[in-house]
């Protein structure tokens, strides 16, 4: 049996909590009823009088893969403890100017018990801006939880702040070990919901990126794992209707930040018109306007992202490109790919010199000196936000702060134009 204090600050059914620590612990009806239904008290979600046992009793289907939850049941919880407080920095970089104010305001946050949202540019060091701001919590004995949408932007901070931190840090997602309890958390957004009252600090990475985005379920959750007196930090390169609307009425404080951390500009998408590209895959063919792109950019010795809508169609298109391209060694990339974090790896290492990606890549990853290349951009799966954030890979290191970014289409969407407008606005905004 774990010991008791492993549990601290957790949500857990009857099953989840050890017998013996049940006496030890809080409780709460699994649901409440309100108006003739029933509501989950662990994922806010209504419901449906059709879920229900042979025993009479109701279950909620939004968060069975927590646990089962009946009307019958109850959830129990241990209050969260101090960790020993340490200087955990190890990171001993230079922010610029620039990032200095935010990390001192979200400092001067934690200090006011202030909300706040950080709107910055892709590639502005939103990672590094944090740094201070964990420490200084982690310094206090508390606890940050650090959450994501994404599994591979979790593993990816995960990877950075295991270098830049000595604290033991936990990492929690849907295929993670088993949680071990840690005065730092990295996880995927849906795994607070297994938490109560647990964070003092608790900073939301890629904001807008599905799932998370104006999910309330989930935004139930990040509320529940906070402390009374925690603190929320929004991170985010393209705001959401749900954050402008809480900045104004005041709830969240906005900090924004119009540059990268080498003071160049984002690099503007330029598009190319690209017909019969489907139609000429399916006879393993490639369009002549996109092999001599292909050429060209080869010829430069730089890595190449290249994006695809769909799974099925990216899977045959690196297929079909390593047949006319022999001498570079091709990948692809997708939720449902197994090594995904090996070719990923890879690709970082030039170990491979194209990779092909789902929207699986759009966030959260850093390549230095890549170019990006988007197929199909005009498809409905690229939205404007899926399409900033694409366009942010490029341009993030300083030995290459420039790159080739294009969007090939064969019709120019909303989304596409939005784009364009915004890293131009964000450019001007910049001092560019």
């Amino acid at each position: 049996m774990e010991r008791l204090e492993q549990y601290c600050g957790r949500l857990l059914t009857a099953d989840q909590l050890p017998a013996a620590y049940h006496e030890l612990a809080q409780k709460m009806p699994a649901m409440t009823k309100k108006s003739g239904h029933f509501f989950c008290n662990r994922c806010a979600g209504q419901v449906e009088n059709t879920h229900r046992l042979p025993d009479g009793s109701f279950y909620c289907r939004a968060c069975l893969v927590f646990g089962r939850l009946t009307s019958k049941d109850s959830l129990y919880w241990l209050e969260q403890k101090a960790f020993p407080a340490q200087q955990a920095l190890l990171w001993e970089g230079q922010l610029t100017a620039f990032q200095q104010e935010v990390s001192d305001a979200l400092l001067a946050g934690i200090q006011e018990k202030t909300d706040l949202l950080v709107h910055a540019v892709t590639g502005a060091g939103k990672t590094e801006m944090i740094y201070e701001t964990i420490a200084h919590v982690v310094s206090q004995g508390g606890s940050v939880a650090l959450a994501s949408p994404r599994i591979d932007v979790c593993l990816e901070l995960h990877r950075r702040l295991q270098k830049d931190f000595a604290c033991p840090i936990s990492l929690l997602h849907g295929q993670s070990e088993a949680y071990e309890r840690a005065p730092l958390l990295i996880a995927t957004t849906h795994q607070l919901i297994k938490f109560y009252q647990a964070f003092d600090l608790l900073i939301i990475d890629e904001v807008d990126a599905f799932p998370f985005v104006d999910n309330p379920m989930l935004y139930h959750a990040l509320n529940q794992s906070l402390k009374t007196d925690g603190v929320k930090i929004f991170l985010t390169a393209t705001s959401t209707q749900e954050l402008d609307r809480q900045v104004k009425k005041g709830q969240l404080k906005k900090i924004n930040l119009a540059r990268r951390f080498h003071a160049n500009p984002l690099v503007v998408p330029k598009t190319v018109w690209l017909p019969s590209l489907i139609p000429g895959l399916k006879k393993r063919r490639l369009p002549k306007t996109l092999l001599k792109r292909l050429q060209v950019q080869r010829k430069t010795g730089f890595p190449l992202l290249l994006f695809f809508p769909n799974i099925d169609r990216g899977q045959a298109f690196a297929e079909c490109l390593q047949e006319f391209l022999p001498n570079d060694k091709i990948a692809f990339v997708s939720s449902r790919t197994e090594s995904r974090l090996d070719k990923v790896e890879a690709f970082r290492k030039k170990e491979i010199d194209i990779l092909v990606s789902t929207t699986i890549l759009e966030r959260g990853v850093t390549f230095p000196c890549v170019d990006v290349f988007v197929l199909e951009a005009n498809h409905r799966l690229f939205t404007k936000s899926a399409l900033v954030q694409i366009s942010g890979r490029t341009g993030r290191s300083i030995e290459r702060p420039t790159g080739e970014l294009l969007f090939f289409h064969d019709g120019l969407t909303t989304a596409i134009q939005q784009t364009i407008s915004e890293i131009k606005e964000m450019n001007r905004r910049g001092g560019f």
